[in-house]
């Protein structure tokens, strides 16, 4: 059997339905599994041992120019060849549930309720209803694992192995953590400037945990934020910018990442890091909170159908209570 997920973005996105792959290979080891993603985030399922391709669209180029339509159905059409038994639409969007049609075979998705955008559900050919306020990473896991009758429980996603993998990555990275004391990586921005904790309480945090430091970054934006932490701590270093490969190895290699709720900082979930996942705007059913990963939310109310970016509490979260969390995270064993 060969099966398609679509899954195009976003990088947390990804990763939150990319647990759901082991449960089924555990059932179907020889089941074939291709995923279909944006290009910019293919990296982050690279070298993945349970999937067979990992195969990219490039459908935000169509924002510059609508001519490129053609390049990307062409290419999806390719795709198709592969002559899929199942396609499994992780996303609903009327995007991803229009490149699962192309792809051919049964399309499966979610119904019109339990999606982000419903009108997608107009092109599944079995649908299934999981309400949209549900934990995210359980909702992931349910779409991907129900075509195949497996109910996969919160133990089961809490006791999961890890499942990011690197290869090749650029071991100069590894020159900045400190050989004899804790590295926490932290993660200070996010796709929303809402989202982001102030890099002042960022700042206050490493002159507090006396670990070393190193602040990641994506864009000019969080690069000049990494060196200005830099500039202002003995004890924090603004990171070279990395692949998403790096990425993975660098993360893998810390003690714990301290971040907004972004996909870096879910990276650390993923790979069965420590990690203090900070929220604003956002709601923490996105995420699991488990003895190593832990939470700390804004006072503001969510609602997970329509999130305000406008909504600036993760301001107002005090330092001194993501220290005190990191602190007794630093205490795990490695």
């Amino acid at each position: 059997m060969r099966i398609a997920i679509v899954k195009l973005s976003a990088l947390g996105d990804i990763i939150h339905a990319m647990v759901g792959l082991q449960f089924i290979k555990k059932t179907n080891p020889d089941i074939e599994i291709d995923w279909i993603v944006e290009a910019k985030f293919s990296e982050i399922l690279r070298h993945n041992p349970d999937l067979s391709q990992v195969l990219t669209v490039n459908l935000q180029s169509i924002k510059q120019s609508k001519l490129k339509i053609f390049n990307e159905y062409r290419r999806i059409k390719r795709y198709a060849e592969n002559y899929y038994d199942l396609v499994i639409d992780a996303q609903s969007l009327i995007k991803s549930s229009l490149v699962a049609k192309l792809l051919g075979g049964k399309v499966f998705g979610f119904d019109e309720a339990s999606s982000r955008e419903s009108f997608a559900a107009f092109f599944y050919d079995q649908k299934v209803a999981c309400s949209y306020a549900k934990n995210t990473i359980d909702r992931n896991a349910f779409i991907l694992t129900k075509p195949f009758d497996l109910e996969v429980s919160p133990e089961q996603i809490l006791a999961k192995k890890p499942f990011l993998f690197y290869k090749n990555e650029n071991t100069k990275i590894f020159d900045y953590f400190h050989s004899t004391k804790k590295n926490v990586i932290f993660v200070t921005g996010s796709s929303w400037e809402s989202k982001n904790y102030p890099k002042q309480k960022f700042l206050q945090i490493a002159q507090n945990l006396h670990v070393n430091c190193l602040a990641i970054w994506g864009n000019e934006q969080e690069q000049k934020n990494a060196l200005w932490l830099e500039s202002q701590a003995k004890n924090i270093s603004a990171m070279p910018k990395m692949d998403l490969n790096s990425l993975k190895a660098a993360i893998a290699k810390s003690d714990l990442v301290i971040g907004n709720d972004t996909g870096p900082t879910h990276m650390a979930w993923a790979l069965n890091k420590p990690s203090v996942t900070i929220f604003g705007p956002t709601p923490v059913s996105r995420v699991y909170q488990t003895e190593i990963n832990r939470v700390i939310k804004s006072p503001s109310k969510i609602n997970p159908y329509k999130l305000n970016k406008n909504d600036f509490s993760i301001k107002d979260i005090d330092e001194h209570k993501v220290i005190e969390i990191a602190e007794d995270l630093l205490k795990f064993p490695q």
